[in-house]
């Protein structure tokens, strides 16, 4: 039997477009966020999950900073990486259709929403997460 098995990812779709979760172990994650043009995600961040993300395709505003009164906001293209510590407050938001590749620790569930503009709890409360 050979140790390499195939399978299908996990696909959620999201008010904002939709996340595919390809990767799941006890010590990572890997999804692909697919963000429609003028959506955005909850302005948010995570007590223990630790992110880097990989602007695939598209234009995006990042909304990030340490503390809810020290927000800057960014604009992400093709190629840009952003390193996204566990309390780094962050928010992405499509400009234009956009993919990214997001690798991350394993506590999917670790969202504390701070803003969400399709009025969603925190993700320890229900099953979305971003």
């Amino acid at each position: 039997m050979s140790p390499v098995q195939v399978t299908k990812p996990r696909v959620a779709a999201k008010p904002w477009g939709r996340e595919i979760i390809y990767a799941e172990s006890d010590r990572f994650a890997g999804k692909i966020l697919e963000v429609k043009k003028g959506q955005r995600l909850s302005l948010q961040y995570h007590k223990q999950k630790h992110e880097t993300m990989y602007v695939q395709r598209g234009a995006l505003r990042l909304t990030v900073g340490t503390s809810s009164e020290a927000l800057e906001e960014l604009e992400l293209r093709p190629g840009d990486v952003i390193d996204l510590p566990p309390g780094t407050i962050h928010r992405l938001e499509a400009l234009e259709d956009s993919e990214i590749l997001e690798a991350s620790s394993p506590e999917l569930d670790d969202v504390v929403r701070l803003q969400d503009d399709y009025h969603r709890e925190d993700s320890a409360s229900d099953d979305t997460s971003a």
